[in-house]
């Protein structure tokens, strides 16, 4: 499916990596990110374009924000290259997110789905 989509780089508000608008079919990316705060914000912001998703206000908004979460740390973090990473590094989230090309963030969201799902993890 092709999806024609803006992306433009500005300056956001400080604690805003990006944001998507559907209406104009628009991400914004703040011109500030590093290369994997880049990858991980513009694959969290293309789950919410492929969605449609209106925004992340109220309890629709918080529950299209949970899906994109889970949808974004699928969609970057290999299983095999996770447990590799876990068993190298012993469960240190920071090396772990570094070797994966990863935030912190969404490794701590694949974390969630592991225990959700009953997969131990350290």
């Amino acid at each position: 499916m092709l999806m024609r989509i803006r992306i433009i780089e500005d300056t956001l508000p400080q604690g805003v990596c990006g944001y998507w608008h559907d209406a104009s079919r628009t991400i914004w990316l703040h011109d500030k990110l590093n290369s994997r705060q880049r990858l991980c914000t513009l694959q969290h912001e293309l789950i919410h374009a492929g969605h449609h998703d209106p925004g992340c206000g109220g309890r629709y908004g918080a529950k299209c924000e949970c899906r994109c979460r889970r949808e974004t740390a699928l969609a970057l973090i290999s299983p095999v290259d996770y447990g590799i990473s876990e068993e190298i590094y012993g469960g240190n989230a920071w090396p772990m997110a570094v070797e994966l090309g990863v935030t912190i963030q969404v490794l701590m969201d694949y974390r969630q789905l592991l225990h959700d799902s009953g997969v131990c993890v350290q």
